[in-house]
């Protein structure tokens, strides 16, 4: 639903009950919000999506400031074997290396079509960030230097939303985020298809909700083809 959680505030929540903070830093990236700053402990981030951003690499990363809890995380990675190979480390440096022009150009674009979303009769909410009208925008605006490329919008109704993951040319209807491509996903089909339906609908994930993940493609192209969809 793409709410924002205020770091800071979660922060002193935790450290007030000798807890650790852990923050998923997928969405955003360092590029765009570093969760240090504001008091986590540790940083998370499925390296795989936006780090990697070629949807080729499948690698998952853990960042502390603590030298103590680094060395105890490291032991865990090598003696249960979860650790990169040589390759997909590659993978993700190379992809860290365009990380910041694929952000701009991922947000650049998220915002345009965020904004033409919210015009389209068969589109009864957007959910982004970067819209004023989001309910968490300042604090994503205190904590952040940019919105990211993800936007999740609700349609009229499941038939609705069907027909749009069976019309998309350009954008693929399928389950991942943070790459050169754009991809649809269907939440309640597919991320939170386990969840029971009764707690996806009372949290807003109902048959009507579809997940955006803006790739590098033309704004326009992406705007026409999911006008076309809408049939």
């Amino acid at each position: 639903m793409m709410r924002v959680t205020d770091i800071a505030a979660a922060a002193a929540i935790a450290h007030k009950n000798n807890a650790l903070l852990i923050v998923d830093n997928t969405f955003l990236t360092p590029y765009f919000q570093r969760p240090f700053e504001y008091g986590a402990d540790i940083i998370l981030h499925s390296a795989t999506k936006y780090l990697g951003g070629h949807n080729d690499a499948l690698a998952g990363l853990l960042v502390v400031k603590n030298d103590d809890l680094a060395e105890k995380l490291r032991f865990i990675a090598k003696t249960t074997g979860g650790c990169l190979s040589p390759f997909d480390a590659f993978l993700i440096i190379r992809g860290i290396k365009t990380l910041a022009v694929r952000m701009e150009r991922q947000q650049e674009t998220a915002l345009k079509i965020a904004r033409w979303l919210l015009k389209q009769s068969a589109v009864k909410k957007a959910y982004y960030p970067g819209l004023t009208e989001h309910p968490d925008y300042e604090v994503s605006r205190r904590q952040t230097s940019g919105f990211g490329g993800m936007i999740s919008f609700s349609v009229r109704d499941g038939r609705t939303a069907v027909r749009i993951l069976e019309s998309v040319k350009i954008i693929k209807y399928a389950e991942s985020l943070g790459g050169v491509e754009s991809l649809i996903t269907y939440p309640s089909l597919q991320t939170h298809a386990d969840i029971p339906e009764s707690e996806r609908t009372a949290r807003g994930i109902d048959d009507c909700l579809l997940r955006l993940s803006v790739g590098l493609e033309s704004p326009d192209d992406l705007i026409a083809d999911l006008e076309q969809s809408f049939g």
